[in-house]
């Protein structure tokens, strides 16, 4: 036999023995006994014993029994007054471990918040308002002020007390991410308790803002914004049901749970058609929409909450979307991607902050979820807008351009509420973003160079010229009245018209024929200033009359009282200005034009401020050829 066989054989038979004779278990104390003992250990006079003591605590908080008997036993009580002290405990470990002990001891929920003293309270705050403390006692601060916060509205008033926004941004900007994450948590929680009517308030305390307090508020809202960039470089897994179903609840939310057929295939078949009408790209598995970066699953978190919390907005859209034209349909799950990954290329999602910006927004500070909301706002502004251009699918990128031009130009307002921002948004329609582009785009400072101000110079009368004899003619044209009288006898009507030669204004009943001639005309009267307009009558007429009335004054004691913009055509008859709202629209008007006709062929070139030097006259003209 082999030694190894032997010791094989030994080794069988003495675990056999062991078997039989049995085993002796070593039982653990009791939760009440390792209660007393630490807490004897911890109110002991030896450093060494007491941070000993006091890391066991902190493992054993998290048992629920040991929790239960610890805090019978005083000894949350006894942790509050260590922590209470002063000085000599406020360092290293042991303020640590007595921090870890105090919050896990709590978040079972055997003792209220509301019982914490409020030494205690400022104590706590010291440390979070210090700028250098112990990286794991700051956390663990940070975690206790949130949670009184957040389960009281008491210490919630007294913690706001203790520390302000200013003091609490300066934490996101270390590198550390638990103390970002717990001093963005703790920021969050306070806007959360604080009243909807001060809100905004905490954030513009002293206007304007100072520029280290816009800079932190503009790192914490960058920090917060980053947050986001795990689930925006997120792809979806095709194969994960998990997140198949949420595409799933959008279509069952969007179409109200409507029953499946029978049949595989006849489901599958209806499926496609309601991811269709969805406006998923690939309506047979839509989940391929998601695996592009970015804005990967940010996008279907958005579309979700936008699903659940505005839920009657997103039946809106789809189903408002389904009853439109093939063509002229906006796919709303596309949009949606495509609009995340825009937003996220607006905020700088992911970006480390930048020394020395200021740029933040108010708004994102006035909502538990901002992201999410001012999605939701954008979105709707995305169909909005597809419907105010009349797009069709060939046009997508050229909504979406608009839409983040829209975005852009109402962020740019620094709105300091969502509210604000939807305000601002519909005043924001598509023809007011042409009228703006065409407006900076005439203020550019080619527009405002010597040589285009003396052409639109040049141009002007011709303009004024144009505008006049398109008023005469309509003149000569002539217009049917309503006669307006003491007795508002309205079924009565009068004509004028002018003569083709512009000497002779004819009017009257239809059956009679008077004329006025255009040396007699005295002057030209507008609004209340008619005649007409001033008798107790008249004055009753809507507001619309009284703004377009004027009267031509031939003779002393009468005058011709009409409704039209006739005013210009008889200024221009007199040789006067035309100084109608209506004129300076068609002269602005016109003149784009005529600059934008003229300008065509100098686009993108730079136009000198000067014209170029006229050379010299040559010495002789021998050059020149006769024709004979």
């Amino acid at each position: 036999i082999s030694l190894i066989d032997l010791c094989v054989s030994v080794c069988v038979l003495q675990n056999r023995g062991d078997i039989k004779n049995g085993s002796i278990l070593r039982l653990a104390i009791s939760p009440m006994r390792a209660a007393r003992q630490l807490l004897e250990r911890i109110q002991s006079h030896g450093i060494d014993a007491r941070l000993e003591a006091l890391k066991e605590l902190a493992k054993l908080s998290a048992d629920p029994s040991f929790a239960t008997e610890f805090i019978n036993m005083e000894g949350l009580a006894t942790l509050a007054r260590l922590v209470e002290s002063g000085t000599q405990y406020d360092f290293g470990e042991m303020l640590a471990f007595t921090l870890t002990a105090f919050l896990e001891l709590m978040d079972h929920g055997i003792i209220s918040w509301d019982l914490i003293s409020v030494s205690f309270i400022k104590q706590i705050a010291a440390y979070v308002n210090q700028p250098m403390v112990d990286v794991s006692i700051l956390q663990r601060s940070l975690a206790i002020l949130e949670s009184m916060v957040l389960n009281s509205h008491s210490l919630y008033q007294r913690v706001a007390q203790e520390t302000t926004v200013t003091q609490l941004i300066t934490h996101p900007q270390v590198s550390n991410q638990e103390i970002q994450t717990y001093a963005i948590a703790l920021i969050n929680a306070l806007f959360l308790k604080t009243p909807e009517d001060r809100r905004h308030h905490i954030i513009r305390v002293n206007r304007p803002v100072k520029a280290e307090m816009a800079h932190q508020l503009y790192v914490l809202q960058v920090l917060t914004f980053n947050l986001l960039e795990e689930r925006m470089m997120t792809k979806m897994d095709p194969n994960d049901q998990t997140q198949r179903d949420i595409i799933f609840e959008l279509r069952r939310i969007a179409f109200d749970g409507d029953s499946d057929p029978s049949g595989t295939e006849k489901r599958k078949a209806i499926y496609i058609k309601d991811y269709k009408m969805l406006g998923f790209t690939n309506p047979v598995n839509p989940a391929i929409d998601f695996t592009q970066t970015p804005p990967g699953m940010l996008a279907l978190d958005n579309m979700l909450y936008l699903a659940k919390v505005h839920q009657d907005t997103y039946i809106r859209i789809v189903l408002e979307n389904c009853s439109r034209e093939d063509k002229h349909e906006c796919p709303f799950g596309r949009s949606a991607i495509e609009l995340t990954r825009m937003l996220c290329d607006i905020l700088q999602v992911g970006e480390l902050p930048n020394e020395g910006c200021n740029d933040f927004h108010p708004m994102f500070f006035t909502h538990e979820r901002a992201w999410e909301e001012f999605f939701c706002v954008c979105i709707q502004l995305l169909n909005k807008t597809w419907k105010e251009m009349r797009a069709t699918a060939e046009d997508f990128n050229k909504v979406m351009t608009v839409v983040r031009e829209q975005i852009t130009r109402a962020l740019a307002m620094k709105p300091p509420s969502l509210e604000q921002l939807r305000v601002k948004l519909r005043s924001l329609s598509y023809s007011e973003v042409l009228r703006l582009r065409q407006s900076e785009r005439m203020s550019q400072d080619d527009f405002q160079s010597p040589p285009i101000i003396d052409l639109r110079e040049r141009i002007q009368p011709e303009i004024l010229e144009l505008i006049k004899q398109q008023r005469l003619s309509r003149l000569c044209e002539g217009s049917c009245f309503r006669k307006l009288g003491n007795r508002r006898r309205q079924e009565k009507f009068w004509f004028c018209r002018l003569s083709l030669n512009h000497k002779v204004l004819h009017y009257g009943d239809l059956d009679e024929s008077p004329q006025v001639p255009v040396s007699d005309i005295k002057a030209v009267l507008t609004g209340k200033d008619c005649p007409h307009m001033k008798e107790k009558s008249a004055l009753k007429q809507n507001k619309e009359v009284l703004e377009l009335a004027f009267s031509i004054l031939y003779d002393p004691d009468e005058a011709l009282n009409f409704y039209c913009i006739w005013t210009d055509g008889v200024s221009a008859l007199l040789g006067k200005e035309l100084g109608s709202d209506l004129t300076r629209s068609d002269l602005d008007t016109l003149m784009s034009m005529e600059m934008k006709l003229r300008l065509l062929d100098l686009e993108n070139i730079a136009i000198p401020e000067a014209p170029p030097p006229v050379p010299k006259e040559p010495s002789t003209y021998n050059f020149t050829y006769n024709y004979g």
